[in-house]
């Protein structure tokens, strides 16, 4: 099932200046981290020019002094990238301490692949590193060449490339659109440059199979123990608004029954008033119960879906609000539930924290993955701890075996990610 909102005042030039910003967003990071691997392939080159010269040594005794250097050096490097990676993406759990004797790195498969991926960072990874560094540095170069044209040698070379001179202001001005394309190729290549440059890291640098599990143990550990906090949460919840709320209500229409009872024979004018005051503290406790109901599982889901949960919503939303779901089969009703409370819970803070003037819902089903993203143009600056619902989101799609992140700079946009099983 696929449906789309717009709320006014969103229309089509709102979704292209999303979609602008995010490429500029992605290929900055991109740039990012490839000069940041350009670092490490710098080290990884003269690391691996040192073991070559270790190994070539070893023939006369000299290397094998060298050796265990190298081997700290090269485990030391590798926990360097580690840390690198686990910057801009998912951790890379790393393995446990490999050995630095010769003999017993020799037969170590973590010090192995250590070895194949400084091969392959010191050459790909390096050239990647290099060419994302050096493509805004041409950018920059080409298009503002015009500026100081005037100023340069007549027979100084026009373009980045090292190709042509600039005679006249056409030809100048020709080399600004060479910046362009520049620019073009950076918010095109420069992320899947910057994927391809971490993928060896990423699949070399990892603990084996036994660290997984052990990691995968405790993982599941925190989850329940956050499913346990969330329904803990959720008890207190209801138990405060059944006592607060309807409980006081039950009690007062309980009371205004019997003072209407003892009324009636004497006043009958005043046992009227009393009971009509009864129907009204009973017609508030149903709609009180009513809310507590729905507030358990909203049943806006069964009757029309997580799309027209959310689009309910949106509807409802102070802020204007673009929904967009593409979900073409149901997922588990818990599941269901925990998204429309993560993104009712995400739509009330951008109302009441944000300043935003309009807002985005992207829900996307694939692979066995429920993807839902919640975007908005405010002042940004969310904080976990500001008391905003942010730890209670996180407990309910912990509970669910999912993951939450927040990416909220001051100035904005503020953008709220969340991936859920389909299936739990």
């Amino acid at each position: 099932m696929t449906t789309r909102q717009d709320a006014p005042p969103a229309g089509e030039g709102a979704g292209l200046k999303d979609g602008v910003l995010q490429t500029m967003q992605r290929a900055g990071a991109g740039i990012a981290q490839l000069t940041s691997g350009l670092s490490t392939g710098l080290l990884a080159l003269l690391l691996v020019l040192w073991v070559a010269v270790t190994a070539v040594t070893s023939l006369v005794g000299i290397g094998l002094l060298m050796a265990p250097s190298v081997l700290r050096a090269l485990h030391a490097l590798a926990g360097r990238e580690r840390a690198r990676l686990g910057r801009w993406g998912e951790e890379v759990i790393a393995p446990d301490p490999p050995p630095t004797e010769l003999r017993a790195a020799l037969a170590d498969p973590t010090t192995r692949r250590e070895l194949r991926w400084l091969v392959r960072h010191a050459t790909l990874g390096l050239l990647l590193g290099l060419i994302g560094a050096l493509l805004p540095a041409a950018a920059v170069r080409d298009l503002t060449f015009p500026l100081y044209w005037p100023l340069a040698p007549e027979d100084a070379t026009a373009t980045s490339i090292g190709l042509g001179t600039a005679h006249s202001w056409p030809d100048a001005l020709s080399v600004s659109l060479l910046g362009v394309s520049w620019v073009l190729i950076s918010l095109g290549l420069t992320p899947g440059m910057a994927r391809v440059q971490a993928r060896p890291g990423r699949r070399l640098l990892v603990a084996g199979p036994e660290v997984d599990l052990s990691r995968r143990v405790a993982e599941l550990t925190a989850t329940r123990a956050a499913a346990l906090d969330a329904h803990a949460v959720e008890l207190r919840r209801i138990e405060r608004a059944l006592h607060d709320g309807t409980q006081n209500r039950i009690v007062s229409v309980t009371v205004l029954l019997g003072a209407a009872r003892r009324m009636l024979a004497r006043d009958p004018a005043g046992a009227e008033e009393l009971l009509e005051r009864a129907q009204s503290a009973a017609e508030q406790a149903l709609a009180e119960l009513r809310s507590v109901s729905r507030s358990i599982l909203p049943p806006v889901l069964d009757d029309r879906g997580l799309e027209g949960a959310l689009s309910a919503l949106a509807a409802n939303c102070a802020v204007p609000c673009r929904i967009d779901v593409d979900v073409p089969q149901r997922c588990a009703a818990s599941v269901e539930a925990t998204a429309y409370f993560v993104v009712a819970e995400a739509l009330t803070n951008i109302a009441k924290h944000s300043g935003a003037s309009l807002a985005t819902v992207t829900v996307r089903s694939a692979g066995g993955r429920l993807r839902l993203r919640v975007q908005d143009d405010g002042r940004g600056g969310a904080d976990e701890n500001g008391g905003s619902g942010l730890t209670g989101m996180r407990r309910r799609v912990a509970a669910h075996d999912g993951t939450l992140s927040l990416t909220s700079p001051p100035g904005g946009p503020t953008t709220l990610q969340v991936e859920l099983p389909c299936g739990s």
